[in-house]
């Protein structure tokens, strides 16, 4: 594959739905090739796909799939049983992963590679605005909505300064990347089903901050045992080469000042996202940025406009009732995270957790975990386990984890009740929680709090 010759050409997708799949789609669509592809179900972001030009099926048929492809671009989210993944193989049509793909992109120009257990989307789409901001020539691939551009790619060409790429951890995709700078926000137990324990998990992100080039720089969070003979810049609250100070929420607007361990003083800054984790993620975006020559001015300018990603501590109603947030959380240090960030931005409001657990693999390995982070809240309605690739595992349910979640109240919510259970609640403070399809809700219950 050759990224210069690209247009014209007929590319298949399969799961062409899930957010990193479906940015490639659009930067594919928009070089001019024939985009199709298949995905298990409809989505909004499906039918935005649609809407813009692309064929998409969602019965997994091989008759649906269309004669000519030139190549196929595969998200590992396919299970090995795909009945069109294997019509695919025993014809020799050639079959890409995503991550090669993004490989392959960024080659044409330098690149930025972030990748970390939580963290690394608002990071990308934090890196990615600063630099369009500042006028840089950008292409950039993020694993969410970013609000600033009501999508998850910016389209540049050839002559771009930088690509920017959300790195998936996920079976390994990321090590396919060879960027010039890469970025590594956290490392947790995730995804054990691949790796087994958190050892691999470490190995493994250690062996991508070794495809960094060898003269390129390693951005990371001071508290993570990176180990890399490439230059590195390490960010946190303390004892790290910058460091943010005096963190608070003052007026609805999180400010901070940024310091670097040399003495130097970079003054305050301000941002609309909230979280000391986002404190952090915005030190990790200003060196990446201020290692691409952006101004520290600009750089200040930008992040006050930066508006945030869809379903990433996404506040959708606030008003004198109700504060509504939808945040994609699904791993219990994200929850922590993101419910120790309500209790400090609203202390006085009782708070209530809607939350769906994705996958049955992790509900198991993490159980304990689950149950400590979500008995933050006031109230949980905790929904079923949303399986996507997997098979059922016996005497893991949504009931056993609530059985151990320690709160005043805790119910075990149905989809087909859940908007009535709300409606009679009338929360104070509502917050929805998973990376399942909780998300088809958010309209429905933005609807039902802000009339």
């Amino acid at each position: 594959m050759v990224m210069n010759t690209i247009a014209k050409q007929n590319i298949y997708f399969l799961g062409i739905g899930g957010i990193g799949m479906s940015a490639l789609a659009r930067y594919f669509h928009k070089k001019g090739c024939s985009v199709s592809g298949y995905d298990k179900t409809p989505s909004p972001l499906t039918e935005r796909l649609e809407k813009e030009g692309m064929t998409i099926h969602y019965e997994d048929n091989p008759d649906l799939i269309p004669d000519d492809i030139d190549f196929v671009v595969l998200t590992p989210a396919i299970p090995s049983d795909s009945l069109e993944l294997n019509y695919l193989r025993e014809r020799n049509i050639k079959i890409i992963k995503r991550a090669e793909v993004l490989g392959e992109i960024s080659r044409h120009c330098k690149s930025i590679a972030v990748a970390g257990s939580h963290g690394k989307t608002t990071v990308t789409s934090m890196v990615s605005h600063l630099l369009k901001y500042s006028g840089k020539k950008i292409s950039a691939f993020i694993g969410g909505i970013a609000k600033n551009i009501n999508s998850n790619v910016v389209i540049g060409d050839e002559n771009d300064d930088v690509v920017v790429m959300e790195a998936d951890e996920f079976d390994r995709s990321f090590l396919q990347l060879s960027p010039y700078l890469s970025i590594v926000t956290s490392i947790d137990a995730d995804h054990l089903d691949i790796y087994g324990d958190k050892k691999q998990v470490e190995e493994s992100f250690n062996q991508f901050v070794d495809k960094t080039a060898a003269d390129g720089i390693v951005v990371h969070n001071n508290k993570l045992q990176i180990v890399t003979d490439r230059k590195r810049i390490t960010y946190g609250l303390d004892d790290a080469d910058v460091m943010a100070k005096n963190v608070r929420v003052e007026e609805g607007v999180t400010k901070f000042s940024v310091v670097t361990k040399e003495g130097l003083d970079y003054g305050e800054f301000q941002m609309n996202v909230y979280g000391e984790h986002n404190v952090m993620n915005a030190l990790s975006a200003i060196i990446s940025c201020r290692c691409f020559d952006v101004d520290i001015e600009v750089i200040r300018e930008g992040l006050v406009a930066f508006q945030g990603v869809q379903r990433r501590f996404d506040v959708r109603v606030k008003n004198e009732k109700v504060c509504y947030i939808d945040d994609y959380a699904h791993h219990p240090e994200e929850i922590k995270a993101s419910l120790k960030a309500a209790k400090t931005i609203f202390p006085d409001r009782e708070m209530t957790v809607i939350f769906q657990p994705h996958l049955f693999t992790r509900t198991r390995d993490f159980m304990d975990e689950f149950a400590d982070a979500l008995s933050l809240a006031d109230r949980i309605l905790l929904m079923e386990i949303y399986p996507a690739r997997e098979k059922p595992l016996p005497g893991i349910t949504s009931s056993v984890l609530l059985e151990k979640i320690s709160c005043r109240e805790k119910y075990i919510c149905q989809k087909k009740e859940l908007l009535e259970i709300v409606s009679n609640i009338k929360p104070q403070l509502l917050i929805t929680m998973g990376a399942g399809d909780i998300d088809r809700f958010v309209p429905l219950l933005e609807t039902l709090l802000d009339s």
